[in-house]
């Protein structure tokens, strides 16, 4: 196992692991139920999170440790099975920047034109842009597997990492440092210049909305409905970038593994408690559900 060569560690790190999987499963799906279940959360803004929940449970099950090695103490992923889960890991991770995007996007409508935001935010329109996500996450996975393939030549070189990290990959790359951190800062752009900037462009619209309402209550109720959607943007591109940013100085497979964690495994944890902390739609949902059951 990269994280540690103790074999002791090793049940600890297999409980360990296995709970964040399955906390971040279980609690992704009870977003997903509550917001099925409750007609009042038929909305664009939970539609959107229904989809963010159900990519962060595909994404994390593409990146989390495989239990298999890790009882096993195996420390190598085979090439092809690195290709495959590279591009899985890519479209999800795409995926979820493309969503919360969309979400900057609702969240500028709800509060720069809240008099025609059922109008904007049609059916029509969320379905189109949720699609949209998924057609520009499989291009940008098949752009990101023919640009690695045009540049790394080894087919029997084994991967010192819990998954196919991309940044690490071209680390492994047949070209010099150079050329590598030049490929990784393009990886990072392409990734998400596109999202950012839409996000970016959202929330400046929404701070100067905000500023113009009178009251503080008014500002204050308007920029907690954008609170957590913040919040969950910064964790997720915070971490992500300084990953990347990080390999491009440092060729540590420990230290990239380390760091991996806070994006693909950490981040999708965190997610569906960042967004329902304090939101008393959810909260009232999910305890309906908690009575149904029993």
């Amino acid at each position: 196992m990269i994280f540690s060569d103790d074999p002791g560690l090793q049940p600890i790190l297999f409980g360990l692991f296995l709970s964040i999987y399955l906390v971040t499963v279980i609690g992704n799906l009870l977003i997903i139920l509550a917001v099925s279940s409750d007609s009042h959360l038929h909305t664009p803004m939970y539609l959107f999170l229904c989809n963010l929940s159900l990519v962060d449970i595909c994404f994390i099950s593409t990146t989390v440790p495989n239990i298999v090695n890790i009882q096993t103490h195996s420390k190598e992923i085979i090439y092809v099975s690195c290709l495959m889960q590279r591009s899985f890991f890519v479209v999800f991770g795409c995926m979820d920047g493309m969503l919360l995007t969309v979400m900057a996007y609702d969240r500028f409508v709800a509060i720069f034109h809240p008099l025609h935001y059922s109008l904007i935010m049609s059916p029509c329109l969320c379905v189109s842009l949720v699609s949209l996500s998924l057609l520009v996450s499989l291009v940008d996975s098949q752009a990101h597997n023919l640009m690695a393939l045009q540049i790394i030549y080894f087919k029997d070189v084994a991967i010192s990492n819990f998954f196919c990290e991309p940044a690490q990959l071209l680390n492994l790359a047949c070209f010099n440092p150079f050329i590598n951190n030049r490929v990784i800062y393009f990886v990072v752009a392409t990734f998400g210049l596109f999202s950012l900037s839409g996000i970016f462009f959202s929330y400046y619209k929404i701070v100067f909305s905000i500023l113009r309402i009178p009251s503080s209550g008014g500002r204050h109720k308007a920029f907690s409905t954008c609170g957590s959607h913040l919040s969950v943007v910064c964790l997720f591109y915070g971490t992500d970038v300084g990953v990347y940013l990080g390999s491009a100085v440092s060729h540590c497979p420990r230290n990239t593994a380390v760091d991996s964690l806070m994006y693909t495994v950490v981040t999708p944890m965190l997610n569906p408690l960042i967004y329902s902390l304090g939101n008393k739609d959810i909260e009232r949902s999910v305890r309906r559900l908690y009575s149904r059951a029993l």
